[in-house]
């Protein structure tokens, strides 16, 4: 799984028109499933994202996580995360999961990170999304479960 995981001070996603999820201060996690992915990689993004410390602390370091700042979290699956263009300039997407089963995935993910005492919001799954942010330092995380140490 990878994922791009901001710090906002608000983020939204809209599907035709309509807002179908939104978060004051928290993370805004754009989340691609791999075709090799399974609960190892659900486990790892979840408890990663629940306790990453990117929220800044009473001397301005950045030491608490989003449940410590009484934050939210809202994952938008992105399947275009996993495109390589390392041959020519059309991405391929022959990396990315099957949609059932990455649906499948992405939506255990939400459902540990919930577990793990977060209040998720989720995008809508293969819709055509607008997704609105404010990037909050601007604070930007890459995490990759292939890419653990």
């Amino acid at each position: 799984m990878r994922a791009v995981v901001q710090r906002v001070s608000s983020a939204s996603v809209h599907v035709n028109g309509q807002i179908v999820a939104e978060i004051a201060r928290g993370l805004l996690v754009l989340l691609g499933v791999e075709s090799l992915d399974g609960q190892t990689d659900v486990k790892y993004i979840a408890d990663k994202l629940a306790g990453l410390r990117v929220f800044d602390d009473e001397q301005g370091n950045m030491n608490l996580s989003v449940q410590q700042v009484g934050g939210a979290v809202l994952v938008v699956s992105q399947f275009t995360l996993l495109g390589d263009v390392r041959r020519g300039k059309r991405p391929s997407f022959t990396a990315a999961m099957e949609p059932d089963q990455a649906n499948e995935l992405y939506q255990q993910c939400c459902q540990r990170i919930e577990q793990l005492g977060l209040p998720v919001q989720r995008g809508q799954f293969r819709a055509d999304m607008q997704v609105g942010l404010v990037n909050d330092g601007p604070v930007t995380i890459l995490l990759d479960s292939r890419k653990t140490f």
